[in-house]
């Protein structure tokens, strides 16, 4: 994206953090194709939602997404998800069952205006790398396929046309932008901007009206579109933020990161370097931890951050082994002093069946 400068004149990307679990339950509480998707609770000024999807042989997969531009340095988006497990329409569900895996990434929520430019010397972004999940919809799968298509027309007309490789594939941004790809992202571009906007409450309401009115082909009687945020950006200091009590796991519905990272079978190479560096080592203790309480212990799924005594004073330690690759942390770190890069030999989850 740096190198190529391919985010020149869009909106920042905008993401949330989903976290998902799998639960083998009774029989009889199965329902083969119900879908629950929830909106709010337990938050409560921050977007975000949850899912049940009632799968076959009698799993279910349970999950919860929290926008990361959410403002309060005490929010952990895993101890939301354990919460949401607690409502009563979905604890029921789950109990005298067994969760059988866990895991978490971060999801593109910038939607129209946060796509870079496709193209560059040589290669294409297509899919979530590019950002075309319709949030709204809450999909992106077809968008996915239907851009790599466009992406391989261009390659396949490039080749007949003599081309050695190491160009710009510049049909296949003309071709999206011609596709159906482009106008169902262009109905739903102000639906999740709105919710930051206006607050969870009028966004949603301004959403539905915005929605409906695209749908009906009605979209130049509000042609606006709206601006995004960095999500790193967001977070106020914890002195002017409500602390949260997050009560302990029961070990039944509701449990500890630790015990999910498990289920993740993550594994990393113990002897690898890092993959999680920091541009300045004094910064998560002079800053993160002074200012906003050591928000990384919190924001990362997977208990990858840890602030700890060593005799000196605290310092963070990076257990880079839990690592689930969310890319959480290079996303919302305030100072953004955290860059995720690739760790060797292909470690990381091994998610069955996610």
């Amino acid at each position: 994206m740096t190198r190529f400068n391919l985010r020149d004149g869009v909106e920042p990307q905008t993401y949330g953090i989903g976290i998902k679990e799998l639960w083998d339950i009774d029989p009889e509480k199965h329902q083969p194709g119900l879908v629950i998707h929830t909106q709010g609770w337990p938050l409560a000024d921050t977007v975000g939602g949850g899912f049940l999807y009632h799968q076959e042989e009698n799993q279910v997969a349970i999950g919860f997404i929290v926008a990361l531009d959410y403002e309060n340095p005490h929010l952990a988006p895993f101890e939301e998800m354990q919460r949401f497990k607690t409502h009563p329409a979905i604890r029921p569900v789950l109990e005298g069952g067994r969760r059988v895996a866990y895991g978490a990434r971060a999801i593109n929520e910038g939607g129209l205006q946060a796509i870079p430019k496709l193209v560059f010397p040589g290669g294409a972004l297509i899919g979530c790398s590019a950002g075309f999940v319709n949030v709204p919809r809450i999909k992106g799968s077809h968008n996915a396929m239907k851009s790599a298509m466009l992406a391989a027309d261009a390659a396949f007309e490039a080749i007949q046309q003599g081309s050695q490789g190491g160009d710009e594939l510049d049909t296949y941004p003309a071709s999206f932008k011609a596709s159906w790809v482009y106008r169902e992202l262009h109905k739903a571009r102000n639906a999740r901007p709105a919710l930051s906007k206006f607050g969870t409450l009028l966004g949603t309401l301004y959403s539905g009206l915005d929605l409906w009115f695209n749908t009906l082909g009605l979209g130049f009687l509000l042609p606006w579109t709206f601006g995004h945020h960095a999500d790193h950006s967001t977070l106020k200091k914890a002195a002017d933020s409500p602390k949260i009590e997050y009560p302990k796991p029961d070990g039944e519905i509701t449990f500890d990161k630790l015990s999910s990272v498990y289920l993740s079978n993550t594994n990393h190479t113990e002897n690898q370097p890092c993959h999680l560096t920091l541009k300045d080592a004094a910064r998560p203790v002079d800053v993160n931890l002074a200012l906003y309480e050591g928000p990384e212990a919190r924001f990362c799924p997977a208990g990858v951050y840890e602030f700890i005594e060593d005799g000196t004073g605290r310092r963070l330690q990076i257990n880079a082994q839990n690592c689930v690759h969310c890319k959480t942390c290079d996303i919302k770190d305030v100072t953004q002093n955290i860059t995720w890069v690739v760790p060797e030999g292909g470690g990381g989850p091994n998610y069955p069946n996610m």
